[in-house]
């Protein structure tokens, strides 16, 4: 059955946040250099530490090993001293014995010689615990020394030793089972023997052998100063594995001698473990005494020292990986801080707050970031402010071009009345109505206002009904209603009067009889509502749709900017482009109209409380837009 390989994803980084990536970089340069440091140290601690006891503990045991060659080298002057003295050699030279005594026969000069000599020796080396001189024949000469019994002391393994030697200066170690005592009594493990045989010059023949005790008290002085660690000793053995010397140690009869036969070698070290306890094993052996120095000690004090050692570096690594991860996370937060700022202004600007502004008066790249983005929010703050004017001059314009367009056409028509009265009538009547003309350009002109109050306008119209009153006569009825306390309120100027203008040719003019108009201001729900009705022909629905449809596509059409007008409607459609373009789509005109019931136009204006008679269109608007 095969196995089903999923594949292995990685984290992505580049989708980490900026602040995740810092840490991250910032940890593997700090935390991983530091462990790998640390662990660098520890291992290098740990082999100079070895190193460095293992080779104290040798140049503890070469010193030993000097002032034991010291001792011995000592013993073995003593013994050439002594072969070379004339008494001695008198003595070993004689062949006559006094059987009652054991002694040669000697002169007492010579024996008190022989006796000043050893004490001689023995007050100079007060390591030596005894010499004896024993002659081949079985006699002896010492002032320490004497022999337990009558057997021959020629029979003794250390004589023999000495013989087998043949001149040789011999260690033999602990003088067990001899017939050797001493007046000190020194017990077997006190002393070590070493013997010297006297040969003869002429024959090569022994003579005698020289027997020297050395006191084990100098070599126990020699090693107790020294220290391996906190529990570790020296002790010495000889060739064969026996102990030399020894401190009391519990361990010490545990150890088998082999380990430190002449197989070992001159030197060595080893681990071996005793008594459930790991022991190190350092050792070095003497060319002239053939004893070897073995220093041990615990495995475990080294450890010890290296674990202490590791504890300290473990520590300096973690107080390291600390600092590090307390260095990461702070210069991550600082780097990480100002951008994050920048991108919520940026997030801000894009959801249209361009008022915002980055306070960081940082110099470095951040700062420089900063900065440029304030510097783009102010010129992109101008621009808008720049398209705004331009929008807004661009309305201006229209609504300019619109009155231009009004006035012109109502002029016109003015002109062609007056020239038809001229023509038809008398002068009066010319005189009233250019007296209403005049009230009108008056009215119209308003010192350059967009805005008049309501009354204003409500006259501007009443004068134009005046001066058709005066063509139509008796065909023609107006009657205006308008509250007192609503005349003060501002309104676009000459709105009402091209509705009158067309009820008038549009309504009344096509009506059998005399006809009316009706104008009535009111405040209907926080707007102003201006009605003017007529009872002239009316519209059919044809008519009437295709006026509404105009006057809803008005607004549409402005924004679009069409210069385009609809065909029919001219005044009124230029009075509805005038309000929405001023107020909005909620205001402006509404159309009612039945055939042969006349027509009702519903005027809708906003009620603009703040209006100063020196206030500007720019107020008047605001106030609207507010209002």
């Amino acid at each position: 059955m095969a196995r089903l390989k999923l594949p292995l994803r990685l984290p992505n980084m580049n989708n980490w946040p900026i602040r995740y990536k810092l840490i991250a970089h910032f940890l593997l340069i700090s935390i991983l250099p530091s462990i790998g440091l640390g662990f660098l140290i520890g291992l290098s601690v740990e082999r100079v530490v070895e190193r460095n006891v293992n080779d104290n503990t040798l140049q503890l045991i070469d010193k030993v090993n000097k002032s034991l060659d010291f001792y011995v080298s000592n013993m073995q002057n003593i013994s050439y001293l002594i072969s070379a003295n004339p008494e001695f050699r008198q003595f070993l030279g004689s062949s006559a014995r006094i059987p009652e005594s054991g002694q040669v026969p000697i002169s007492e000069l010579d024996r008190y010689n022989m006796g000043k000599l050893l004490q001689s020796i023995s007050s100079l080396y007060p390591e030596v615990a005894g010499i004896l001189v024993a002659k081949s024949n079985g006699d002896y000469f010492s002032n320490d020394m004497y022999a337990r019994t009558d057997r021959p002391l020629t029979e003794e393994f250390w004589y023999a030793e000495a013989v087998a030697n043949r001149g040789i200066f011999k260690n033999i170690g602990h003088p067990e089972g001899r017939n050797v005592a001493s007046h000190a009594n020194y017990q077997k493990d006190e002393v070590v023997s070493m013997v010297r045989a006297i040969l003869d010059p002429n024959t090569q023949g022994v003579l005698g052998v020289v027997l020297i005790d050395l006191k084990l008290r100098v070599i126990a002085e020699t090693v107790k100063d020294v220290r391996l660690g906190k529990s570790g000793y020296l002790m010495i053995v000889d060739k064969y594995g026996e102990k030399i010397y020894s401190p009391s140690h519990p361990l010490i009869d545990q150890l088998p001698r082999q380990w430190f036969s002449d197989d070992g070698g001159s030197g060595g070290m080893f681990l071996k473990k005793v008594g459930g306890e790991e022991l190190q094993f350092i050792y070095r052996k003497s060319p002239f005494t053939d004893w070897t120095t073995v220093g041990v000690f615990p495995a475990k004090e080294t450890v010890a020292e290296i674990r202490e050692i590791r504890l300290y570096v473990i520590v300096f690594v973690f107080i390291a990986c600390v600092l590090g991860i307390a260095a990461s996370h702070y210069l991550s937060y600082s780097i990480s801080r100002p951008i994050l700022k920048l991108t919520d202004l940026m997030r801000k600007a894009e959801s249209g707050d361009l008022a915002i502004r980055s306070a960081d008066r940082r110099t470095d790249e951040i700062g420089m970031l900063g900065r440029g983005l304030n510097h783009m929010l102010v010129q992109i703050h101008k621009l808008l402010t720049l398209t705004e004017q331009q929008e807004k001059q661009k309305r201006e314009a229209e609504l300019k071009s619109l009155q231009a367009h009004i006035k012109p056409h109502f002029l016109y028509n003015t002109l062609d009345t007056i020239h038809w009265l001229s023509r038809k009538r008398g002068a009066d009547d010319v005189a009233e109505m250019v007296a209403s003309l005049s009230k009108l350009f008056r009215i119209a002109l308003s010192r350059g206002n967009e805005m008049i109050p309501l009354a204003d306008e409500i006259e501007h119209i009443r004068s134009y009904l005046k001066i058709q009153q005066t063509r139509y006569r008796e065909k023609l009825h107006y009657e205006i209603d308008m509250p007192g306390e609503l005349a003060h309120l501002p309104v676009l100027k000459i709105i009402l009067q091209p509705i009158i203008e067309n009820a008038i040719y549009h309504g009344i003019k096509e009506r059998r009889g005399p006809g009316h108009i009706y104008v009535q201001v009111r405040e209907n729900e926080g707007h102003l509502e201006i009605r003017i009705e007529d009872d002239g022909r009316g519209m059919t629905a044809d008519q009437l749709a295709e006026l509404s449809k105009g006057l809803g596509a008005s607004y549409a059409r402005l924004e679009k900017q069409d210069e385009a007008r609809a065909p029919v409607g001219y005044g009124i459609m230029n009075v509805q482009d005038r309000i929405v373009l001023s107020f909005g789509a909620p205001y402006g005109l509404s159309i009612v109209s039945e055939p042969g019931n006349g027509t009702v136009v519903t005027v809708t204006h906003p009620i603009i409380r703040v209006f100063g008679k020196e206030a500007g269109h720019e107020a008047a608007v605001e106030s609207a837009h507010h209002g």
